[in-house]
């Protein structure tokens, strides 16, 4: 019948699966404005896009009353997408204030602080929503603690990165250890585990 994205919930990202899935096109993204596209002339509610959303932002009305019933529940949503937008582990860099190029690894480690580097690919993101903040992964470190993050669409051997993204930790220039592979707002706490048990250790 219709298609209806929640984008209080969305991160509106190009890579977004419910695209990919689309057989006719329902669901685009527009180059020029940046943005998700609905062409409900187009969808004919096969509903791969809803399954295809990590985070139950794309949903598929069967009827016109459903349609108007989901509407509503959006618009009452009280989340707001400044709730969505922050810096986030595994996902795309929000802020250009945290952005790095790779060559400038070595010199943002080098002060006396915790610093930490996430390498990511981008064009192998996951959904914001479905991200750990990076608030909530440093809230127990130093307040001087650095972050930021760097694009790379391949394994780095020199930091012996096995899998992106990767969370380096240095301190002092010195590489005390790190975190591989995506991990999800519900794996949070084990994230920080790891993170603790690094710089414990150190």
């Amino acid at each position: 019948m219709a298609v209806l994205v929640n984008f209080k919930i969305c991160d509106n990202a190009k890579e977004c699966g419910g695209i990919d899935v689309c057989p006719t096109g329902a669901l685009s993204w527009n180059e020029e404005k940046e943005i998700i596209e609905i062409d409900n002339d187009k969808c004919i509610s096969c509903g791969l896009c809803e399954k295809e959303c990590p985070i139950g932002a794309i949903i598929v009305a069967k009827s016109n009353e459903e349609y108007k019933k989901i509407g509503k529940e959006i618009d009452e949503d009280p989340r707001t997408t400044k709730d969505l937008f922050v810096d986030r582990y595994g996902a795309v860099a929000i802020s250009d204030f945290f952005k790095i190029e790779l060559e400038e690894i070595k010199e943002k480690t080098e002060k006396d602080c915790l610093t930490l580097i996430e390498v990511y690919n981008p064009d192998v993101v996951e959904c914001l929503l479905r991200s750990i903040p990076i608030k909530d992964l440093t809230k127990n470190l130093p307040r001087d603690t650095l972050f930021y993050k760097a694009e790379s669409y391949k394994i780095i051997d020199e930091y012996k990165i096995t899998e992106l993204p990767s969370l380096l930790i240095f301190k002092k220039g010195e590489l005390l250890g790190h975190i591989d592979g995506y991990y999800t707002i519900d794996e949070k706490e084990k994230v920080i585990s790891k993170l603790s048990g690094i710089i414990k250790n150190k």
